[in-house]
């Protein structure tokens, strides 16, 4: 049995005992040629529809869950907002992003909570006092417009330390696992002193300032004693700031000495007998047991996908940047 289930269409090629063969052989190709082009023309048209539901498909696949959590639900929820990871202008944990999710947290009908997941060894001072000074903010309006308190705790995970605890302090209670690490009260800032070894390889380093110090922490320069008691004292500053946040939202409850703003840092179940945590908990058990409210909703603010694409086509560029250069300056961070 003969199963054909397509065939192409084959004219027969003209005999050379036809008259005007040659025209019809010129007219048969150039047929056989549009055909060509149009069948071309199909395929590109298929596959290019091929590619675009695909994409499609990419991008509902990864905003449909977020889509159906931005719904507002109509039960009573906690809101969470995830901090995680470093703490920085352009970072996922930024305060742009932190304070917007904080914003339509408490704009949002039906919360009854707010949980801050932190899950952050800290980053930059400047972010995490904009996110401090924010939860403030908003805790201060809403209490004037409703009467009423928008509770706000801080659940540290893997880590809460350094910016993610000075973040924390600024939440009504604080909660961990047993094996959670938490502390880390103090600033620092790194830098090289390579000058020495550039000496020994015969390599002179150029550096031309207008301004005495603005070669300050330069790796292959030598550190100056002025130079270094001038950058202790800043680092000194931030720490009494540091230290006062902490003062100002842990107030009584901190049971420990001196040794909390070492820069130590302790685990949950060591925490809470500090007073750096008031008890262990994780979002879950705040949520149903605290608050009152067993719904998660997830209000944090994520990064689609071209934001998250030109992310890393400029931090490729900054990275290539900043090697040309000869390195990073260093940066102050909690």
């Amino acid at each position: 049995m003969n199963w054909t289930f397509w065939t192409k269409r084959r004219d027969e090629m003209p005999s050379t005992d036809a008259p005007d063969w040659e025209r019809a052989l010129i007219n048969k190709l150039a047929l056989e040629h549009l055909r060509d082009q149009r069948r071309g023309r199909r395929w590109g048209i298929f596959f290019k529809t091929l590619i675009l539901v695909y994409l499609i498909a990419l991008v509902i696949a990864a905003y449909s869950q977020d889509l159906l959590e931005r719904i507002s639900p109509s039960e009573e929820h906690t809101a969470v907002i995830d901090i995680k990871g470093v703490i920085a202008p352009e970072a996922d944990a930024s305060a742009d992003r932190v304070i917007t999710a904080l914003r339509d947290a408490f704009e949002a009908d039906k919360v009854k909570g707010i949980i801050l997941r932190i899950n952050s060894p800290g980053g930059s001072p400047v972010q995490a006092g904009y996110i401090n000074d924010e939860i403030k903010r908003l805790k201060a309006k809403y209490k004037d417009d409703n009467d009423k308190e928008m509770p706000v705790y801080a659940v540290a995970t893997d880590i809460c330390a350094s910016g993610g605890y000075y973040i924390a302090v600024a939440a009504d209670s604080i909660y961990a696992d047993k094996a959670s690490l938490v502390g880390s009260i103090g600033v620092r800032i790194g830098s090289f002193g390579l000058n020495e070894a550039i000496q020994e390889l015969g390599i002179e380093r150029r550096l031309l300032t207008a301004g005495e110090n603005k070669g300050i922490l330069d790796p292959f320069s030598p550190l100056p004693e002025d130079q270094r008691a001038f950058i202790q004292t800043v680092l000194d500053n931030l720490h009494d700031q540091f230290i006062a946040e902490v003062k100002a939202g842990r107030g009584d409850r901190l049971n420990g000495g001196e040794e909390i703003f070492s820069g130590l840092f302790w685990s949950g179940q060591e925490a809470v007998a500090l007073g750096l945590v008031d008890d262990l908990g994780s979002s879950s058990s705040v949520a149903r047991d605290v608050i009152g409210a067993e719904t998660l909703v997830d209000y944090t603010k994520k990064r689609d996908l071209f934001e998250s694409f030109s992310r890393r086509i400029g931090a490729s560029f900054a990275a290539g940047l900043v090697e040309a250069l000869g390195g990073a300056a260093p940066r102050i961070s909690y």
